[in-house]
């Protein structure tokens, strides 16, 4: 059953998770990038996507995100996390919902039906946390322009509308992109791509989880089951990290996660 109280939490099963990573790429300064497919504590995830009609599902099963024990209980919930930084600026830490590509520069696909992501939201029906981020797998030539349409989570059709990166993405770049609404994401529906003349890029659906400042080099912090809200994962949670430097850094993040489980 759910956690409603502190005794509930205090006598719930738990669960540790590291998530760290031992190798580093080169971000933009205050832009945010994803750093999955570099070497880590859960290895290594595949870049680029491998199907751009239907999307996979990313679970914990996959190389890349950190184990998450069967649960005892019906429900998981963050209660306590600690993260570092080896460089000053913004860590976030999110559930991995669906990889949809890759796509080309100058990709045009519509009528798309993605797959099921319900069981990753907050009682299969909770999308207002799902957000749509581009995500660089080669870098791009030109300030690419990108649309995406969307379903929902009131099944109603919308789209982002065209919006530019500003600047040539490189690899590993990610950029959220606008909603409608504050209803959420459940699929997606079709990709437009133009301006850029190189590069291919993933659409992700992802659920953000916790962010955290790191105000200097080195720093690391700790908050408790009242600084993380609890929010709720699933024994099948893709938990990744997408770091966001002050400068333009190559450094080293790393989370560490309890799982209370109720």
């Amino acid at each position: 059953m759910a956690i409603t109280t502190l005794d509930g939490y205090i006598g719930a099963p738990k669960q540790l998770i590291l998530h760290a990573k031992t190798a580093t790429i080169t971000a933009v300064a205050q832009q945010v990038t994803s750093v999955g497919h570099l070497a880590g504590s859960a290895g290594t995830t595949t870049l680029a996507g491998t199907d751009a009609t239907v999307g996979v599902k990313q679970t914990d099963a996959m190389t890349g995100y950190p184990v998450i024990n069967a649960f005892t209980g019906t429900k998981g919930y963050i209660s306590r996390i600690g993260g570092y930084y080896s460089v000053s600026g913004r860590l976030i830490l999110v559930d991995f919902l669906l990889k949809l590509g890759t796509f080309a520069y100058n990709a045009n696909v519509s009528g798309l039906t993605t797959v099921d992501i319900s069981g990753r939201v907050p009682g299969g029906t909770d999308f207002t946390g799902c957000e749509i981020w581009l995500e660089q797998v080669t870098a791009m030539t030109g300030s690419q322009t990108i649309a995406v349409t969307y379903v929902d989570g009131n099944n109603a059709a919308q789209t982002t509308g065209t919006i530019a990166t500003g600047v040539a993405p490189i690899i590993g770049r990610c950029l959220r992109l606008p909603l409608a609404n504050g209803s959420g994401v459940k699929s997606i529906t079709g990709v437009t791509s133009t301006i850029s003349t190189v590069g291919t890029f993933n659409v992700l659906i992802v659920r953000p989880l916790h962010y955290m400042r790191i105000p200097f080099a080195g720093y690391s912090e700790q908050r408790d089951l009242y600084g993380t809200g609890m929010p709720e994962v699933f024994a099948d949670s893709a938990l990744g990290i997408f770091v966001q430097p002050d400068s333009t850094a190559s450094a080293l993040p790393a989370w560490e996660i309890e799982i209370a489980n109720g």
